[in-house]
């Protein structure tokens, strides 16, 4: 789909870009900005956002010529960037649990705290992971414990300027960042599709179950809609214990499609997990449950209204 912005800005006729769609059509404009997936086109009146899922070609207007390839991302691209994180497009092969672990295991941490442990995973390079609320709750000193695979090896480091920046209590996840001044890049998962799990899936789970890091357990979805206190959750058979909280579900496709968060105790092959659609959720609107230092107890952070609605009320 293709979405127009009413933004009146000024258009020229020099400098324009013939962009060529499927179904033969084509957008001639200023282009404001080349995304990896998107296309920002001034056309005089509006602001076009075109994705380049439609783009077939473009050219220079004036000289006819070719814009570089590297402008135009290809259809069957995997994986898309949203910015903060990374939403498969199209589905990737499957592949087994060995193969997956040994590709994914490197973004799964422990996360800890005066109180107790548990997991976690990266969502970008830059530090940002998720967990659940009950793993930090009433905590600020917090230390994240990376396993990175070196010659075959997994080196242990342990990070503890650990910053939490957003949390939803009653969804029980939160978002933390690493900021320690050495921390390096990292290795992050894709956020898959927990829509499209069907029961009988193969799901697995990476966590630290009673401390005992890196573990993997097997299992498959037995329901998508367990309900518990008024919110749908993943049931799945892979083995869930105190420390895998946290922690990512995967497909075999090496998406997440799950935060793994409780079990019942008294039984076996119980456990549930947060649907990724609700982490997807939480992260498109962290700034609403921004940490606030201010009043820590309360998980979300109310922001300014509008200069024009904060002028039409004051007295």
């Amino acid at each position: 789909m293709i979405l127009c912005v009413s933004l009146l800005l000024g258009w020229t006729a020099a400098g324009a870009t013939t962009v060529e769609l499927k179904g033969r059509a084509a957008v001639t404009g200023k282009i404001l900005e080349d995304k990896k997936d998107q296309i920002i086109v001034d056309i005089g009146y509006t602001v076009m956002v075109i994705p380049k899922s439609q783009v077939v070609r473009m050219f220079d207007e004036d000289t006819k010529t070719a814009k570089a390839a590297k402008t135009v991302a290809p259809p069957s691209e995997a994986v898309a960037e949203r910015g903060f994180y990374s939403a498969s497009i199209t589905p990737p092969p499957e592949q087994n649990v060995r193969e997956l672990v040994n590709e994914r295991g490197e973004a799964v941490v422990q996360v800890r705290t005066p109180a107790g442990l548990g997991s976690g995973f990266f969502i970008n390079p830059d530090g940002f992971l998720i967990t659940n609320f009950h793993v930090i709750e009433g905590e600020t000193q917090i230390s994240v414990e990376v396993y990175l695979q070196k010659n075959g090896q997994i080196e242990r480091v342990l990070y503890k300027q650990v910053r939490i920046v957003a949390l939803n209590k009653f969804a029980d996840l939160a978002l933390l960042r690493i900021e320690d001044k050495d921390a390096p890049k990292f290795s992050a998962v894709t956020l898959g599709d927990s829509d499209k799990l069907a029961v009988g899936d193969t799901v697995f789970a990476i966590g630290s179950p009673l401390g005992l890091e890196r573990t993997v357990t097997e299992g498959i979805v037995s329901t998508k809609t367990r309900q518990f206190e008024g919110d749908l959750y993943l049931q799945t058979t892979a083995q869930i214990n105190p420390g895998n909280s946290g922690g990512p579900l995967f497909n075999l496709r090496g998406e997440v499609i799950g935060v793994t968060n409780m079990k019942i105790t008294f039984g076996e092959g119980l456990g549930f997990a947060i649907p990724i659609e609700a982490v997807k959720f939480f992260l498109n609107h962290r700034e609403s449950y921004a940490y606030d230092n201010d009043n820590p107890s309360n998980p979300y952070h109310y922001l300014e209204p509008p200069s024009r609605t904060r002028k039409a009320v004051a007295p």
